[in-house]
């Protein structure tokens, strides 16, 4: 004769299991919501720039660059550095946009729990 656990019909354990597949396809569903999301940020664009015009950078929601624009006129072989700054802050600045949208449509999904890595 075995000597295991006995479980009577009904008990906790057995009454877990519906419990456990609910929260998987709920996991599922929280997955497939999160790619959508992160495609739909591969299409949205924000554009930033800095020193009034002069310096524009276009970013996707996922923060790749996509796109530097300077207008000639600012560009000043004596001063390289100027224009190191304004690339410099359009960049940061996009990229900041990015995140806080990336943020804000995570947030969607997520009630506002934040996850590890995400």
């Amino acid at each position: 004769m075995s000597r295991g656990k006995y479980y009577p019909k009904g008990s906790k354990s057995q009454r877990a299991i519906p419990g456990v597949r609910d929260m998987a396809k709920q996991i599922e569903q929280v997955q497939r919501r999160m790619e959508e999301i992160q495609q739909a940020l591969e299409r949205e664009t924000i554009e930033y720039s800095s020193g009034g015009g002069v310096v524009k950078v276009t970013v996707d929601g996922r923060r790749n660059i996509k796109a530097i624009k300077i207008d000639p006129q600012v560009v000043d072989p004596d001063d390289v550095e100027m224009l190191e700054d304004l690339i410099l802050a359009a960049v940061n600045g996009a990229l900041e946009e990015s995140a806080r949208l990336e943020a804000e449509k995570m947030e969607e999904i997520t009630g506002g729990f934040t996850f590890p890595g995400l």
